[in-house]
């Protein structure tokens, strides 16, 4: 899977690459979804929502460009596979909200099994990131918006990376990255159309 469907289309950071060879992603599928857990496509999970495929999760780890001594925070947890990859970079502390009480549950007890003490999970509306925990040095989104969140923008730090689709309802989106200046703006860069499921909570309130 990592060589024929990651490297091979471009991701070049070994630390990401390595990453996703230590997880087990047939652990973060339903059981009977298993046989395909290593296919580069997504996957459902219950609940409206899906596993990204593969490539899209190295993709969007590398672009958060984390390093040692990092904080990142994901909102989507979903299955827990892509905060699963986040935990598996050397010294990277990964923050995770998940609005489905169900999916957050079942993501937790897969992460705990296998031993990620560098995750920290909780179920809520990501739109409103996690404050406590800010300022951090990553924000991916695995859920697609129709607009930059304003409170992840706020608890983005300076000279930090958000990767994030943003996209109308029920169609494709754009993968944006934004890097968060000394004046608190975010610069911009089109990274590709992608296919996400879409925000719910606050965001899709704010979206009817």
């Amino acid at each position: 899977m990592v060589f024929q469907a990651i490297r091979s289309r471009g991701v070049t950071d070994e630390r990401v690459l390595q990453a996703m060879e230590n997880v087990p992603r047939h652990l973060f599928v339903p059981e009977d979804q298993r046989d395909a857990a290593y296919g580069d496509y997504p996957l459902p999970i219950g609940f409206g929502q899906t596993i990204s495929q593969p490539y899209v999760v190295a993709m969007m780890t590398e672009l958060l460009e984390l390093a040692e001594g990092d904080r990142v925070l994901e909102v989507g947890t979903g299955s827990g596979y892509q905060a699963a990859v986040l935990a598996e970079l050397p010294d990277v502390e990964v923050y995770t909200v998940e609005i489905i009480p169900e999916l957050a549950e079942k993501a937790k007890e897969t992460l705990e099994s296998l031993g990620y003490t560098n995750v920290h999970l909780k179920q809520g509306d990501g739109y409103h990131g996690w404050p406590e925990h800010a300022p951090f040095d990553g924000i991916i989104v695995t859920a697609a918006p129709d607009h930059v969140p304003a409170p992840l923008k706020e608890q983005l730090a300076v000279g930090g990376r958000m990767v994030v689709p943003i996209g109308p309802r029920g169609g494709y989106q754009t993968l944006w990255k934004f890097v968060k200046q000394p004046d608190g703006e975010l610069t911009a860069h089109n990274e590709g159309g992608v296919a996400f499921v879409p925000f719910t909570g606050e965001a899709a309130r704010r979206a009817e």
